[in-house]
């Protein structure tokens, strides 16, 4: 595996001088941080109907993928290339993808994934499951083999770095679980289709928390899969997650029912993901930032210009706030809403299995 070289963060000057010598108009720029910095991250919900300012979703969606190709980015490649290209991306910014993110989102990525898991509300229910749990083993005894525990499963899937679980771990207080004897009731299973970025992330929790979360509670759990065809059985998680991950996988009408296929009845599945700006003026200048400043700050930082293209290109070739709201519904879900966040630059899409 090619080695990443050892990642700083450029002077400001230097940013300046170097993005400023690819033509980007840095009065634009600075217009889109004030623009950020005055929405709040978390904008808009939406529940049922559908959004004002975009296009509606009527009848039954068409299929993502049709015929022997499929987008990858602006590209159109062959269905069987795709997913080896996108794999080849991120082996290449697995190293750097956090400060990436980072550097192209101002910061505001960790506050994007902050609202996600705090959507969860896992704190509170680790907290209930684990009380119950203990209620259990002293009022059964040897009866609990024959009535399992309470607990929680949690599945992150295209995860790989860590970023997202990790908040699950500490909103949960596993690590706090994992200094006693025995098997966690919460257990949260990191999924990613790409090795290089499960090593980094299982190298980041045991510095992180040590050994004991994975070895001994079992609290945490890296596994290599594909989104389209999960390695799990049928109706194993409570919680599914995807963070800045659909939007890259070959056939996401495929991936929306694998996700329904492995989470209990009343599971819950939770999708973050960049999306669309309904506001024409912002998103011009949301795609002058895009397609000017991310891949340069990649190609300075990275030093890889051509995976910082292809996602910018791919955020634009996803499906908008409504579409997403509609493969959804088809694939299963019941009470599925979005919620805008930073002008709609990103959105939190959830829904919910049906009890039966």
């Amino acid at each position: 595996m090619m080695s990443m070289p050892h990642l700083r963060r450029p002077s400001t000057a230097f940013v300046r001088r170097s993005i400023g010598s690819d033509g980007v108009s840095w009065k634009h720029l600075s217009a889109l941080k004030s623009w950020i910095r005055s929405v709040t991250p978390i904008q808009t919900s939406h529940a049922r109907g559908t959004s004002r300012t975009l296009s509606s979703v009527s009848g039954g969606s068409s299929p993502y993928v049709s015929g022997s190709t499929t987008h990858f980015g602006y590209t159109d490649v062959p269905i069987t290339e795709k997913e080896s290209k996108v794999r080849e991306v991120f082996e290449s910014v697995a190293e750097s993808y956090d400060v990436m993110n980072d550097l192209m989102s101002a910061g505001l990525h960790r506050l994007w994934k902050d609202e996600l898991a705090s959507m969860t509300g896992l704190g509170a229910a680790a907290g209930a499951v684990r009380r119950e749990a203990a209620r259990r083993r002293v009022a059964d005894g040897d009866a609990l083999e024959s009535s399992p525990l309470p607990s929680i499963n949690i599945l992150d899937v295209a995860g790989g770095t860590g970023d997202v679980a990790f908040r699950f771990i500490d909103a949960a207080g596993c690590v706090e679980r994992a200094r006693s004897s025995g098997r966690d009731e919460v257990s949260v299973t990191v999924c990613d289709i790409n090795g290089e970025m499960l090593r980094v992330g299982e190298r980041r929790a045991r510095e992180r928390y040590g050994n004991s979360l994975l070895d001994d509670s079992e609290s945490l759990h890296f596994v290599q899969g594909d989104a389209q065809t999960l390695p799990f059985e049928d109706e194993t998680f409570d919680l599914y997650t995807i963070a800045f991950g659909l939007r890259n996988v070959t056939d996401v009408d495929k991936a929306l029912r694998d996700a329904h296929r492995v989470l209990k009845p009343g599971g819950r599945y939770l999708c973050l993901e960049f999306s669309h700006v309904p506001n024409p003026a912002l998103s011009a200048l949301y795609d002058a930032y895009s397609f000017k400043v991310i891949p340069t700050i990649g190609d300075i930082v990275a030093h890889d210009r051509d995976s910082y293209q292809y996602l910018v290109e791919s955020i634009r070739k996803f499906c908008n706030q409504d579409e997403l709201k509609k493969r959804m519904e088809d694939a299963g879900f019941e009470n599925v809403t979005y919620t805008n966040m930073t002008g709609g630059i990103v959105a939190v899409h959830g829904g919910w299995k049906p009890l039966a």
